[in-house]
């Protein structure tokens, strides 16, 4: 017996997929991951603000993630701790093979991949308020590239250190994971973590470490082929030294001024979206799962921050603003008052960096001028209002 056209109808009406307002966004990140979540949102005909701060959202995750997966493939490492994007561990894959253009590849990926997650977030910080509600527990990074999620692979396991500070280790671990209501102020704060991001990142090029990175591992091998060390102390100390080494070979180069003017605009740029995200979120009157609070409201993740916070903090970026554009210059040690160091021209006219010549003062002189130097004001203000939170709002508050 035929179908009627009603029969029909409803069968379609039931069995279609449900439409993407209709879906939980946590969920689905939880059970898809986030290429597959970017994807579907990238997809949308006509995407409302709350899709576009997920879709940014989520590329800037799936940003970290590729991250993750490069250096589970590879085996690439920082001991230093010195580098973002580095810093955090997550494991290697047994047949990791690292090549010395590893390091580069992976930032310019990162340039790229945080320029692409701004791109949705334009506007958003002064136009309709909208929520975007995540349970932190959903997400995760697929760190071995498998698909598959691990316990391992949760973001709280990967960054809850970095989010929380000692307080990860505090927590009750059957306590339920926060979840966060994302809102309008929220996209001028995203926007600003991809500026700050992709300048690191066009830092990092500028003094591209590939040719420092292809010497220390010829010398590890000639020294190898003669005679492999027998003590195990090479194995803790020898790692971090060599790192060292590149860091301090990469900056004695002529490096790319076109990547470290670009730099300097996307910190430049990060400066500005802060100052719109403290605009943003001081008229918010509700106190709703917050991920970064004003003075009125506590964040979804237990931290309440002193009533001054957004104030002291634009004053330390201000001072950071000025040392970019050659407005206030850096004091030096073998300077008295009125003369310093101009940051903003070491980023617009570049030279290598010669660690001990800047520690003597013959690197340091090309750079040196008359004028006010900034003062430790500002950040000992910060620091005293934070306590021992200091580094750690520093990295929550980019």
């Amino acid at each position: 017996m035929p179908l009627s056209p009603k029969t029909l109808f409803l069968a379609t009406l039931f069995l279609a997929p449900l439409p993407a307002l209709a879906q939980d966004l946590s969920a689905e990140i939880a059970a898809q991951g986030l290429t597959a979540t970017e994807a579907r949102l990238a997809a949308l005909p006509a995407a409302t603000e709350a899709d576009r701060f997920a879709l940014g959202g989520i590329r800037f995750l799936r940003a970290i993630e590729t991250t993750f997966q490069t250096r589970y493939r590879t085996g690439m490492d920082d001991p230093t701790g010195m580098l973002p994007l580095l810093r955090l561990n997550a494991g290697a894959a047994p047949e990791a093979v690292f090549q010395p253009g590893d390091v580069a590849a992976l930032f310019a990926q990162a340039a790229t991949d945080m320029a692409a997650a701004r791109d949705p977030l334009q506007g958003l910080d002064t136009g309709p308020d909208f929520t975007v509600e995540i349970r932190l527990a959903d997400l995760w990074f697929d760190v071995n590239a498998d698909g598959t999620r691990s316990p391992d692979e949760d973001l709280l396991q990967l960054l809850g250190p970095s989010l929380l500070g000692f307080r990860w280790f505090d927590r009750d671990p059957a306590a339920p994971a926060p979840v966060i209501r994302f809102d309008r102020a929220d996209a001028a704060w995203l926007a600003a973590y991809t500026h700050l991001l992709e300048g690191v990142a066009n830092t990092v090029l500028a003094y591209d470490p590939t040719d420092a990175l292809t010497r220390a591992a010829a010398t590890r091998d000639g020294m190898a082929a003669l005679s492999p060390p027998a003590f195990s102390e090479y194995d803790l100390f020898a790692p971090g030294l060599d790192a060292l080494w590149v860091i301090l070979e990469a900056l004695d180069q002529q490096p790319d001024a076109a990547r470290l003017t670009a730099a300097r605009d996307q910190f430049l740029s990060m400066v500005a979206a802060n100052r719109a995200f403290w605009a943003a979120v001081e008229g918010e009157t509700d106190n709703n799962a917050e991920w970064l609070p004003n003075a009125r409201q506590t964040s979804a993740l237990g931290l309440t921050l002193p009533p001054a916070t957004g104030a002291t903090w634009l004053a330390v970026l201000a001072d950071g603003e000025a040392l970019l554009k050659g407005e206030k210059l850096i004091p030096y040690w073998r300077l008295g008052d009125g003369a310093g160091v101009n940051l903003g021209r070491m980023f617009t006219d570049p030279a290598p960096i010669d660690v001990k010549d800047w520690i003597q003062g013959a690197g340091a002189l090309p750079y040196l001028e008359q004028g006010e130097t900034v003062s430790a004001e500002s950040w000992s203000r910060f620091q005293g209002m934070m306590g021992g939170d200091a580094m750690l709002m520093a990295v929550w508050l980019n």
